[in-house]
């Protein structure tokens, strides 16, 4: 195990849950399962003395730190990273903003990879997540129920025999699964269907969340669709919830998206080449506008209207213009306007080479 990673190799890669190989990519950006779990010689985190949080940051790193199948990990004392780390990891979905933002011994233990991390003191004394990309809940459930197994099998759980594992928040009480699907739905926000898909959601009791989970907005047109409740059902009923769903809203999104080509194409070549030439000569551009007109330009790009660019160029690109990576790359801190003059220059010396010349043969 690495205790003393250098995060700032990290910023010239792309994480997992953005390298667009998985099925399904060009609608599904990611799946994820996270697993809540306590341990059961201490009460919960907000029960917790500092004392108490510091005995479980120390038992838990002592038990993964021994365990031969835990080791290619990197290990943060996320309680000693500056802000600007912090934000850099929960930018890159590995660890929570809850994680990021609290007081006290907490720390996270990421694979080398970026498939998955363990956080330690967040909601939950051990929060498990693994990511893969595209949708592929089945795989991705088989790899983290065996890292589950490694770590249980050398800490005591807080475990219930009727109830299941116990959790801080009681919705998570039994499995303490949250089972989520990133997807990126430009087409349906455009044709205003975007709503009418989520009521329909919240019906069936699947959550709506943005890119960086509960109380985020959805940048890029990216949305987090995951189970509510844990509580009485399975983990096999728990993927097949959020399953099932899934493949529904990538039809409605592909049905929107051939709508705009049929019915609007002109307005949808507009908007595509208008976010992609702003992208690539704007002097100054915020995150937000960033993460809008990408999200233009990654769907133009899966619908042929761009073709010299690849998806996973832009998905970095999602990821890299965000604060904290901008200023990792740039190896120092910006104020708001320096990065948004540093963004505006990243995006340029990415985009500019191919990708204007395409726009003007389409």
């Amino acid at each position: 195990m690495d205790f003393n990673p250098n995060l700032s190799q990290l910023s010239s890669q792309c994480g997992e849950w953005l390298r667009g190989s998985g099925p399904e990519s060009d609608i599904v950006i990611s799946s994820r399962i996270r697993l809540a779990r306590n341990l059961a010689d201490f009460p919960f985190i907000r029960r917790c003395t500092d004392h108490d949080k510091a005995a479980i940051e120390r038992s838990l790193r002592e038990k993964l730190s021994q365990s031969e199948s835990l080791q290619n990990l990197m290990y943060l004392d996320v309680s000693q990273l500056d802000q600007v780390d912090r934000q850099f990891l929960v930018e890159r979905q590995l660890i929570s903003r809850e994680l990021a933002e609290s007081e006290g011994a907490r720390s996270a233990a990421i694979d080398t990879h970026e498939q998955y991390s363990l956080m330690i003191n967040e909601e939950d004394h051990l929060r498990i997540q693994l990511m893969k990309s595209g949708l592929d809940l089945e795989a991705a459930w088989d790899q983290i129920n065996e890292i589950d197994d490694r770590i249980e099998s050398c800490v005591n759980y807080a475990f219930h025999e009727r109830l299941g594992y116990l959790t801080a928040c009681p919705t998570n009480v039994g499995t303490g699964m949250r089972v989520s699907v990133m997807l990126h739905l430009p087409a349906l926000v455009i044709t205003r269907q975007i709503e009418k898909v989520f009521r329909s959601l919240q019906k069936i009791s699947l959550a709506v969340r943005g890119l960086y989970g509960e109380g985020s907005q959805a940048m890029g047109d990216f949305y987090q669709i995951s189970n509510q409740i844990t509580l009485g059902r399975s983990e096999p009923e728990l993927l097949k919830q959020v399953g099932d769903i899934v493949p529904v809203l990538i039809d409605y999104e592909r049905r929107a998206r051939e709508y705009l080509v049929k019915e609007s194409q002109k307005d949808l070549h507009d908007r595509v080449s208008r976010a992609f030439g702003i992208l690539c000569t704007a002097q100054t551009i915020s995150s937000e506008e960033t993460m809008h007109l990408l999200s233009s330009v990654r769907m133009g790009i899966n619908l042929g209207l761009i073709s010299d660019i690849a998806i996973p160029t832009i998905n970095q690109l999602f990821i890299q213009t965000q604060p904290a990576h901008l200023q990792k790359i740039r190896g120092a801190e910006l104020g708001t306007a320096d990065r948004n003059i540093e963004r505006a220059n990243y995006l340029q010396r990415h985009l500019r080479k191919g990708g204007l010349d395409e726009l003007e043969h389409n």
